[in-house]
């Protein structure tokens, strides 16, 4: 969408869905990511990229281990990856055509409007859970040494290993849960309408609490589908993110006015 010189947009209300809605979003989103297959490869690869980078830095560390919560953690950050697919599936909806300058202009334009502010909010969140499991972890087993994956797993499945892990997943969850209220309508509707972020996120929410159990069985969906994707390498998400991607902006046109 690009930028105009009108004044800010009405705030949407949220509208009621039913569960079918998960299946209009996933259809929809496959649909586009086979009509413009590229451009979903292309955003896609930067998240992949980012993935593998993390691997490699924690590998050369000898900290592989860590790995555990920052894999948690970073599908919270795909959003991000997704603008230029929203920006697609925008255009395909709109029938407007789909070219490389035209769509990378409008990801490149997001600098000077609300998104930034929005992508601060969720990697101060993303970054505060990152050290809330180390602090879990420091907590619940002390000063044991771990030096790699292979020789440390049995440590958490004996000792404080199991209590610690379902700790962690509750806290996970609930950051996981905020990040989601906050981003699965507060984002795409900063691409598509001129509002602050302020007002994006509250509108999100109204619409995941307007709609408790479909967005919860979404999110779950979105969970599932991202840390299927990570197992082989990252590399499934060349698949899982693009479909998602244009799935999320499906779902934010159903779940708005």
């Amino acid at each position: 969408m690009e930028e105009t010189d009108k004044g800010a947009d009405a705030l949407p209300e949220p509208n009621q869905l039913r569960l079918a809605a998960i299946g209009v979003a996933l259809r929809g989103g496959l649909r586009d990511f086979l009509k413009a297959p590229l451009f979903g490869l292309f955003f896609s690869a930067v998240y992949v990229a980012g993935g593998l980078a993390l691997w490699a830095v924690y590998t050369a560390s000898g900290r592989e281990l860590w790995l555990i919560p920052v894999a948690v953690g970073f599908p919270l950050l795909a959003p991000f990856a997704a603008i230029g697919l929203y920006e697609v599936s925008r255009r395909l909806e709109a029938g407007e055509a789909l070219e490389w300058r035209g769509i990378l202009g409008v990801v490149f334009a997001q600098k000077d409007r609300q998104v930034p502010s929005m992508a601060m909010v969720v990697l101060l969140l993303f970054m505060f859970w990152v050290f809330v499991a180390h602090t879990i972890f420091a907590l619940f087993m002390g000063l044991q040494a771990m030096t790699n994956v292979s020789s440390s797993l049995t440590v958490l499945t004996e000792g404080n290993g199991p209590l610690m892990l379902a700790v962690g997943s509750l806290i996970g969850a609930g950051f996981a849960g905020v990040l989601f209220c906050i981003t699965v309508v507060g984002l795409p509707m900063l691409l598509d309408r001129e509002v602050d972020f302020i007002s994006a996120i509250i509108v999100s929410f109204r619409a995941v609490f307007a709609n408790l159990a479909v967005m919860i069985l979404w999110g779950l969906v979105i969970g599932g589908m991202l840390l299927a994707g990570m197992a082989p390498l990252f590399l499934g998400l060349f698949l899982v993110l693009p479909v998602l991607g244009h799935a999320s902006w499906h779902m934010y046109r159903q779940a708005v006015s």
